[in-house]
């Protein structure tokens, strides 16, 4: 396996530690961690340095946002000028037509089909299952065990959580929220936030 330049985590929290366990199952190990709050000095045996400072790491370094958190990783992302990069558990199942977009991480026994298009710094978490055509959009979270059917757009920011399923065609709105174990079965608006089976609108999120 081809190794990837250096690749420094911004994140030490439980996120950040699936992401290095996926790094080491790739042959590779962070270069660096840093993370914003002081207490956190270390991360499954690795050194944290504090707040991100790039006079700290090679100019062919790469990053990726180990933050689960949809609006942080969106945030972040925004004020970085250096190149993200992707990980990939070697146990997902990933089609060859898929694309994939810098700074997304796709989880241990997820399953992406074909001519799925995954935009930046999203989340495909465990045993997740994205079928054919879906479309996900910039800082999604596609949480464990979620099953997306084909041809689904998921737009940017939105957050489907653990166990959610959702039938062909259907569109989730911008940074809206799927419950965990819904059965979504009709289009979902832009913040809105959904539960249930089928699942139905409880409230809204708000803008940012």
């Amino acid at each position: 396996m081809e190794l990837q330049p250096e690749i420094y985590l911004l994140g030490a929290s439980g996120h950040g530690k699936v992401i290095i366990e996926i790094m080491e199952r790739m042959g590779q190990v962070p270069a660096g961690i840093f993370d914003d709050d002081p207490s956190r000095r270390e991360l499954l045996g690795y050194a944290v340095s504090g707040r991100f400072d790039p006079a700290k790491i090679s100019r062919a370094a790469t990053l990726i946002i180990a933050i689960g958190n949809n609006h942080i990783r969106k945030k972040i992302a925004g004020r970085m000028t250096l190149p993200f990069t992707t990980v990939v558990h070697p146990s997902a199942c990933v089609s060859s037509r898929a694309t994939i977009g810098p700074g997304t991480a796709v989880m241990a026994g997820s399953t992406v089909n074909s001519e799925v298009m995954i935009g930046a710094h999203c989340i495909i978490n465990t045993n997740a299952s994205v079928d054919h055509d879906c479309v996900i959009d910039d800082y999604v979270h596609i949480s464990p065990n979620v099953a997306l059917a084909g041809n689904v757009t998921v737009a940017e920011g939105a957050h489907i959580g653990i166990g959610a399923c959702v039938i062909q065609g259907v569109t989730i709105g911008r940074w809206a929220t799927i419950g965990a174990g819904a059965a979504v079965i009709r289009d979902v608006p832009d913040y809105a936030v959904v539960v249930g089976n089928p699942a139905r609108i409880i409230k809204y999120n708000s803008e940012i």
